[in-house]
């Protein structure tokens, strides 16, 4: 028999159900009247402590009446459910420290709250070019960050993909509860995140619609999960750009994935640029950018970083310091730095010289600049520091 909620859980549930009034409007209630009491309480006591009209207050009643906790409670652990109130050790601190953090997530399969995440959202009817950005990047990161996104069609789809592929770790934020799998194409790669480590989540109650209002609050949660969101494609009013703001307003970096100028799906990413995100080809532009405990480092970075993870000590992330003789080379090192010789080379010159491709070249400039052997120069060029 599954075991009953606690009454701290049971009354959070049962809040969770007004939860569009705002949490942290809820959360302010709990702390006037007490957890329990509220969720309890009659609609004169609502009123007082929300500061609601009775009548306002009668309807949340009648909600939170309506709402059938132990029929909820029970289909959650018949379907393998976790159900975590905001205010227990697992919830994610990232996402309990943002504005209106949900006041529960249902979350089927593994959620492993230390895990730093980095999160991909655009457009539903990507490019080509947006699809191969975002699977490049993806596979970057995902040795090291739990890849998140919305389960959407599109770029949210290939995200996720790119990361089970790569066999890392996904996690998928859902606009509907977890009972109606949306979209219902992509159930069977929900299977897969879960079997692969990773997890779905929701703070609607199991039964709910994947209504349009519901995937802004969505996008909120996607943000609050991450130490930055990069934006792969998008229109101007797209949900990319809603997942932006909120992330900027969370204190997050935002990252926007250039696109062709004459592109409609190049406005979204265009836009943010302009107004400070900043631009990523490769995550050799998102590393530097992030908070010193997310930086790389030898247990846990690609190995293809792990090589300047040195640039830990202390905390910080100095671009500086690993003189040529302490370092050992890697032989893609080596070479760049033959081709670059005495002479300035472009990307594209270095590529077609070298053999390597476009990402594991500009990973590896980036960690020879770190080890202050190479600098870049103005026309997007590269040349070789003199000892």
């Amino acid at each position: 028999m599954s075991p009953a909620p606690t009454a701290a859980q049971a009354a959070w549930l049962r809040l969770n159900v007004a939860s569009a009034m705002g949490p942290d409007r809820l959360r302010g209630w709990v702390g006037r009247v007490g957890l329990e009491r509220l969720s309890q309480a009659g609609p004169e006591e609502l009123a007082a402590a929300g500061g609601l009209a009775l009548e306002a207050a009668r309807r949340l009643r009648d909600a939170l009446d309506g709402f059938d906790l132990r029929r909820e409670w029970e289909s959650a652990q018949d379907l393998g459910l976790r159900i975590l109130a905001w205010d227990e050790p697992e919830f994610p601190e990232l996402l309990r420290s943002i504005t209106d953090a949900p006041l529960v997530l249902y979350v089927w399969g593994r959620l492993d709250a230390g895990r730093d995440a980095l999160a991909f959202v655009g457009s539903r009817q990507p490019t080509p070019y947006g699809r191969r950005m975002t699977r490049q990047l993806v596979r970057e990161a995902s040795a090291r960050f739990v890849i998140t996104s919305g389960l959407a069609r599109g770029i949210d789809t290939e995200a996720h993909r790119a990361a089970l592929d790569s066999q890392g770790t996904t996690w998928a934020v859902l606009g509907s509860g977890l009972g109606r799998i949306y979209p219902p194409e992509n159930a069977a790669l929900a299977q897969e995140i879960v079997a692969g480590g990773g997890c779905l989540m929701s703070e609607f109650p199991l039964g709910t619609e994947p209504l349009p209002g519901h995937f802004p609050r969505r996008n909120r949660i996607v943000a609050g999960l991450c130490w930055a969101t990069v934006v792969v494609e998008g229109r101007d009013k797209s949900g990319s750009l809603i997942t932006a703001r909120l992330a900027a307003q969370q204190g997050r970096e935002v990252f926007a994935v250039p696109g062709p100028a004459d592109s409609a799906l190049s406005e979204a990413p265009l836009r943010l640029i302009s107004q400070g995100a900043k631009m990523v080809r490769s995550m050799a532009d998102i590393w530097p950018e992030l908070p010193p405990g997310c930086q790389v480092s030898p247990s846990d970075a690609p190995a293809s970083v792990s090589a300047v993870s040195g640039h830990m000590e202390g905390g910080q992330a100095p671009r500086k310091g690993i003189p040529h003789s302490a370092a050992l080379l890697a032989p893609a090192h080596e070479k760049i730095l033959q081709l670059l010789g005495s002479e300035t080379r472009s990307i594209a010159e270095l590529g077609a010289e070298s053999g390597l491709d476009i990402s594991s070249l500009t990973q590896t400039l980036f960690e020879l600049e770190l080890q202050d052997l190479v600098e870049a120069v103005p026309g997007q060029r590269y040349a070789k520091k003199s000892s």
